[in-house]
């Protein structure tokens, strides 16, 4: 593998953005309900890649968004989005995550140009680190910013220590995130820009998934009504809308898809 940092080619590695979030992808059933449901959601338009029918990206304007992977069945694993943080080596990261009392679901796999593995912190929430060149029009992606990441945890502080030293963040290493203590959560910065919130409140026995530890994937949108409604006419299921009563339009809302996956729309001029 080229382990090289810079860039070459419009290529861009896990190494030169180590620690950052660098995608999200959803693992479904059924590629095609997926992608129906999302485009009817988020209007995401959907193209293959090397991998095998199974896998597929989705599109705004052209901006690469997120991944689907209709491998649930197959590899035994929840329906769920998961975010995926860039790591200079995958044996080294789950190692690491393994000393530290995290879990390792799967991998590491090879996925020409790259690989990847699934874990699950202290608290079992599941996350994803990918090692080698990142997806084609990457840039564009961390530039739109279409989606941003926060995790909802027992402790904060405590799961900061977990991913600081999984992840490398916080490091002597030069181009290393930065993480900073904001009233009750933790802020995660690449190159100056906040990719990830850490945020205490969650009941680690929660019967209600959603107020168990979790990573939550917030998708950037210009209409959250429009949103809703088309979840709602597509089989989706509203958890939640808005942060609060008094607001007219909604800012947020979070949907669950026809097949339990749990994901937020928020607007673009809150993100």
């Amino acid at each position: 593998m080229n382990r090289d940092t810079t860039v070459q080619d419009d290529v861009i590695s896990s190494q030169s953005v180590f620690g950052a979030p660098c995608w999200v992808s959803l693992t479904a059933r059924d590629e095609a309900a997926a992608e129906d449901y999302y485009h009817a959601v988020f209007g995401w338009k959907f193209r293959s890649v090397p991998l095998g029918d199974r896998f597929r990206i989705a599109y705004a304007n052209d901006v690469p968004v997120a991944g689907i992977a209709a491998v649930a069945s197959m590899w035994q694993m929840a329906v769920a989005w998961t975010p995926y943080f860039a790591v200079s080596s995958a044996d080294d990261a789950v190692a690491r995550g393994q000393e530290r009392g995290g879990t390792t679901a799967v991998g590491p796999i090879a996925f020409p140009p790259g690989r990847a593995a699934l874990l699950a912190d202290r608290d079992g929430a599941v996350f994803g680190i990918w090692e080698g060149r990142l997806i084609s029009g990457w840039e564009s992606w961390r530039r739109a910013a279409p989606a941003f990441v926060r995790l909802h945890t027992r402790d904060a502080f405590d799961a900061a220590m977990f991913y600081g030293e999984v992840l490398e963040w916080a490091s002597a290493r030069p181009g290393c995130c930065e993480v900073h203590y904001e009233a009750d959560e933790v802020v995660l910065r690449s190159e100056g820009g906040i990719v990830a919130r850490i945020h205490s409140g969650a009941v680690e026995a929660a019967p209600d998934p959603t107020i168990r530890p979790h990573w939550q994937i917030h998708f950037a949108v210009p209409d959250v009504e429009a949103c809703v409604a088309a979840a709602r006419a597509h089989g989706g299921t509203v958890v939640r809308v808005g942060t609060s009563h008094t607001e007219v339009p909604p800012t947020e809302a979070v949907l669950r898809d026809p097949d339990g996956a749990q994901f937020t729309v928020t607007s673009r001029r809150n993100h």
